[in-house]
């Protein structure tokens, strides 16, 4: 029996060089295709992509998504700065270029499927695909996929899943896969410094730190450089540490506290837009569950309440500090990824 056609998303680092190996001595009809996206970073290069491809054999595509990935990613990156949210571009890029353009293209190639080198779990249960945190959960990257659906998901696999980092690297080496020694990084087209980067495409405007009870006792250089709980790059002469509580961008104004675990930092409760459920089915209200609320950050005990004019009104069992809006907070039962969506407090 022929076996399936698979497409591996290939950066030319270790993770989707050693997918790529999985699949080819499985016996399946393998190609790499690998993603030009117009940045240029040491974690992801098309020339180590192009030779890990070489030395498995396999057929090697790039695909041009600049156009693409300059819309839904870095305008939307900048835009989202310019409006007082804090965004996540990799949430948007698995969304509308990986498992959007990308997806498509391995389609028309001819592909049944597209891999990656994500540390995620995929499961088909009662044929409802579904996604489970990885064995390696110092990598698991379930928190970046929550956008998927059903229709995606039939296409997609994820073969290091089961597997741990310290082997994946090992298996890399004993094959000798030529690959990129730098790991992904979490804003891959930003070449320097983040705040850098949005003062030379952003108008910003200086303004008042005043601390909660209206003392002014410094000067912000643009609010959208600053996020909730932030407490590098608060600079007021030599006094601090403070850590943002709130911006008015009416006022122009950034709040303070000198305290990180101030209780003007806590909320109990936010808003969710743009929620999508893994399932397709949205689950019946009240529901209890858990919550992150940025990538790597505890998860919270929440009950989803209740739903008001498409958002949802999450509340946690305990207070949780620096809940950010334009972040995602990603929806967890034990460890299956149930689904997220974007904070909008």
């Amino acid at each position: 029996m022929k076996k399936n056609k698979v497409a591996i998303a290939m950066s030319g680092g270790v993770d989707s060089s050693t997918a790529a190996k999985i699949f080819k001595d499985q016996g399946y009809d393998c190609l790499g295709v690998f993603m030009r996206l117009g940045v240029e970073r040491g974690c992801c290069d098309e020339a180590a992509a192009r030779a890990v491809c070489q030395k498995l054999g396999i057929k090697f595509y790039p695909v041009d998504v600049r156009r693409q990935f300059n819309r839904e990613v870095k305008e939307y990156f900048l835009k989202s700065y310019e409006q007082g949210i804090t965004p996540n571009p990799c949430v948007k890029c698995n969304q509308f270029i990986k498992f959007g353009a990308l997806l498509k293209k391995a389609r028309a190639l001819g592909c049944d499927f597209l891999a990656t080198g994500h540390y995620v779990k995929l499961k088909k249960i009662k044929n409802i695909y579904k996604i489970y945190r990885a064995k390696d959960l110092s990598k698991d990257q379930t928190y970046f996929l929550y956008n998927l659906t059903q229709e995606q998901l039939k296409h997609l696999l994820f073969p290091l899943g089961g597997l741990i980092k310290k082997s994946v690297k090992a298996e890399a080496a004993k094959e000798k896969l030529p690959n990129l020694k730098t790991e992904s990084q979490d804003v891959c087209f930003l070449s320097g410094d983040h705040n850098d980067f949005l003062k030379k495409h952003l108008k910003l405007k200086a303004g008042p730190i005043k601390k909660l009870d209206g003392e002014i006792i410094g000067q912000h250089q643009g609010l959208p450089l600053y996020t909730i709980g932030q407490r590098k790059g608060v600079e007021i002469g030599g006094d601090g540490p403070y850590y943002v509580v709130s911006r008015d961008f009416e006022t122009n104004t950034l709040f303070v506290a000198d305290k990180s675990d101030d209780q003007a930092l806590n909320e109990n409760f936010l808003l969710a837009k743009n929620v999508n459920w893994i399932s397709g089915i949205a689950p019946k209200l009240p529901f209890s569950c858990s919550a992150v609320i940025r990538y790597r950050h505890s998860e919270v005990k929440c009950k989803i309440k209740k739903k008001i004019e498409e958002k949802y009104v999450v509340e946690f069992d305990k207070p949780v500090r620096a809940i950010t809006p334009g972040q995602s907070v990603v929806f967890y039962k034990n460890n299956e990824l149930l689904g997220g969506g974007i904070i909008d407090n």
